[in-house]
């Protein structure tokens, strides 16, 4: 008598999916501090020298300072685009149209913030390569540069963000209930904050970097740090829109 034995058969491990999704939340939380990291270096300090010197081209300069803060906001160009497109395929699954609509306003923003450094970048090369030429001509060309930075600033981080990163990122992770809903409201709050801050901004009703506009802007610099730092921390909490997850999605009412 001849007995088979039958090996049992390995089934296939049912955390998978989660540790997919694990590492995505781990990839775009880390990319968020990265960019909340990178945009205070450049602009708080190592910007300053240009941006307080409408003069800078014709001054000694501090061009490597100067150029550090350039190289930040390239790094910053690379982390926004990349928690767009690593959070697209989580979201499209609920908001194709919705999360499109981020990923375009995160390239709008980087598109924003590459002018601005062409603008730092012109400058440094003009600065380095204009002796002899006339210093009040340079001093108008530098001034007009500069400015054109500040303007750079507004229009993306001072106001597409608030549409991006506040309104459109904070509307789907309230509904989808990835992150605990009390935080994603503050994203709710924060977005028609910076875009009001950052329309007074551009209608002239209050002065850029003003108190005003810097007080409307908290809500967001909290939003994205504590979004950043719970994916990091926590990852995703189950969802509905996650197929794996759906056996334990909570009641979020």
């Amino acid at each position: 008598m001849t007995t088979t034995t039958r090996t049992p058969t390995r089934k296939r491990s049912q955390r998978a999916p989660m540790d997919s999704m694990r590492r995505t939340a781990l990839i775009v939380g880390a990319l968020f501090v990265i960019t909340y990291i990178t945009s205070i270096a450049a602009k708080f300090s190592l910007y300053p020298p240009f941006l307080e010197n409408a003069d800078y081209i014709v001054s000694e300069g501090e061009d490597t300072r100067v150029l550090w803060g350039a190289f930040s906001e390239m790094i910053l160009i690379i982390a926004n685009i990349g928690t767009a497109v690593a959070l697209y395929p989580v979201l499209k699954r609920r908001f194709p149209a919705l999360s499109l609509g981020f990923v375009a306003a995160r390239i709008m923003e980087s598109v924003f913030i590459a002018v601005g450094i062409l603008s730092v970048l012109t400058v440094v090369t003009m600065r380095q390569d204009s002796s002899g030429a006339d210093s009040a001509t340079l001093s108008t060309v530098g001034e007009a540069f500069v400015t054109l930075q500040e303007w750079t600033f507004n229009l993306g981080p001072g106001f597409v963000v608030g549409v991006g990163n506040g309104i459109l990122l904070g509307y789907m992770m309230y509904r989808t209930g990835l992150v605990p809903r009390g935080m994603a409201m503050l994203g709710l709050v924060a977005g028609p904050l910076v875009c009001l801050s950052g329309t007074a901004v551009i209608l002239g009703v209050i002065e850029p970097g003003s108190a005003a506009q810097i007080l409307a802007c908290m809500p967001e610099f909290f939003w994205e740090l504590s979004f950043g730092v719970y994916l990091i921390v926590k990852g995703f909490r189950p969802s509905a829109i996650t197929p794996d997850m759906v056996g334990a999605v909570p009641d979020h009412r």
